[in-house]
């Protein structure tokens, strides 16, 4: 698996599993990822979520996609540091490609809409077949 691939898995999968850290304690809850492109993975939330001081607090944060299938599916992990942007161009795309946030009142010069991503870091891919082999990353950013 290179990069590519694991971008197209991530975009094919878009529940995914998000862990933080609190105080120490790890934090870790289902998200409905955004997308996945050569600059990154992005991830759209609300200010209001407890993820965000989390990740204010300690940005090193772990994402799991998980694929179901024969064999207990398959997964892609991708762990890095996140990023908070806030381009007003990507935050318009957000809103075109999650209307819903619209009729919650959220426009893209909001405070509320925090988009974040992990433009560096590290994936590794699994499934039965490499459970006994040693894991593989790819590095990417």
């Amino acid at each position: 698996m290179n990069i590519q691939d694991a971008i197209r898995f991530a975009n094919e999968n878009p529940i995914c599993f998000l862990a933080t850290a609190e105080d120490e304690q790890p934090r870790v809850r289902a998200l409905g990822f955004w997308f996945a492109d050569e600059t990154g993975f992005y991830f759209q939330t609300g200010e209001v979520k407890e993820m965000v001081n989390q990740i204010r607090n300690n940005p090193n944060i772990e994402v799991c996609f998980y694929k179901p299938g024969p064999n207990a599916g398959e997964t892609l992990r991708v762990a890095g540091k996140a990023e908070f942007v806030t381009d007003i161009e990507l935050k318009k795309k957000c809103l075109v490609d999650r209307p819903f946030l619209k009729m919650m009142g959220i426009d893209f010069d909001s405070p509320a809409l925090i988009i974040f991503r992990i433009a560096k870091g590290k994936a590794n891919y699994w499934n039965w077949e490499v459970n006994l082999k040693p894991k593989e990353y790819i590095t990417f950013g």
